[in-house]
């Protein structure tokens, strides 16, 4: 378990997040296979409710099992309509957690993303991680654009493997914030 314990639930003005279930495999599985999901992520082999319980169930639960956190399903706070996905991943590649988000399309633009990633940074920061990282493609220039906007800089490129893409490796350190 990381010193870094993940509340069940975080609540913002507009915005609820919470640990990801199972009965949120409908929405995971068109989250999953949304263009951009699939052009800047990847995919992940979700095509049907059966593999979308078990990319929550190897995703999501095993990293609140593992490290106690992960990535937590946004919402809206007034009429639960799920709206993506943000929290802190613990990935064997990197030598820090890592923030994670992505957004359907319907709720990208608004503000959603931004007000979730730095909803989940004061909680680490609360409870005194002093490095969160982030990856994407160089040319995700969204994810770019937000992370900077949350305080993250450009540290590196980084390849986990040699035949995994070239990523943009990005720091975010709480003394900063």
């Amino acid at each position: 378990m990381s010193d870094y314990s993940k509340p069940q639930s975080l609540h913002t003005e507009r915005l609820r997040l919470r640990q990801v279930t199972f009965d949120d495999a409908p929405f995971i599985l068109s989250l999953v296979n949304d263009p951009d999901w699939l052009r800047y992520i990847g995919d992940k082999g979700v095509s049907d409710m059966e593999s979308a319980r078990g990319y929550i169930e190897k995703g999501p639960m095993q990293q609140y099992q593992q490290h106690g956190h992960g990535l937590m399903l946004v919402e809206l706070a007034s009429t639960q309509e799920p709206l993506g996905l943000c929290g802190i991943l613990k990935r064997d590649t990197l030598p820090q957690p890592d923030l994670g988000f992505a957004f359907a399309a319907h709720a990208r633009g608004k503000g959603y993303a931004l007000e979730a990633a730095n909803a989940v940074l004061r909680v680490a920061k609360a409870d005194n991680h002093q490095e969160v990282l982030a990856i994407c493609l160089p040319e995700n220039h969204r994810s770019i654009g937000l992370l900077e906007h949350c305080g993250f800089a450009f540290r590196s490129t980084y390849q986990a493997k040699a035949e995994d893409p070239v990523l943009s490796l990005y720091a975010w350190c709480a003394e900063q914030k």
